[in-house]
C-alpha cells in the first residue's frame, strides 16, 4: 500500500507564494506518477499539476507559468511551488499517485489534502 502525506498550506495574501510537499510511504517513482489536484467548496476536484515517473510536467491553462512541479526521489517528495496566488487558487489541495498515458489517471492513492486560501 502507498501512503501519502501532504502538507505545507495556509493563509497568504494575493500575490504570495507557498509550497506544498507531498511524502510517500516508498519509493514510487519509478512506478507511479504524481498529480496534485485542488477543491474548493462546492465545486469538482480538479487536476491541477503532475509530473511523471520520466520527469516531464504537465500544468492546468489556470495554473500555468504561476506553479510549479517537483520531486526529490532521495526523500520521496513531491514538490508544489506556487507563485503569484490569487483569491481563485483557494481550495484543498491533494497529491495522488497515479497513471499517465497521455491522460493522467488517479489511483485511489491520496493525501489527506492540505487547505491553501488567498484572501486579503
Amino acid at each position: 500500500q502507498v501512503q501519502l502525506v501532504d502538507f505545507g498550506g495556509g493563509l497568504v495574501q494575493p500575490g504570495g507564494s507557498l509550497r506544498l510537499s507531498c511524502v510517500a510511504s516508498e519509493s514510487i517513482f519509478g512506478v507511479y506518477n504524481i498529480g496534485w489536484y485542488r477543491q474548493a467548496p462546492g465545486k469538482q476536484r480538479d487536476l491541477v499539476a503532475f509530473i511523471t515517473i520520466d520527469g516531464d510536467t504537465n500544468y492546468a491553462d489556470s495554473v500555468k507559468g504561476r506553479f510549479t512541479i517537483s520531486r526529490d526521489n532521495a526523500k520521496n517528495t513531491v514538490y508544489l511551488h506556487m507563485n503569484s496566488l490569487k483569491p481563485e487558487d483557494t481550495a484543498v489541495y491533494y497529491c495522488n499517485a497515479g497513471w499517465y498515458n497521455g491522460i493522467y489517471y488517479p489511483t485511489n492513492y491520496w493525501g489527506q489534502g492540505t487547505q491553501v486560501t488567498v484572501s486579503s
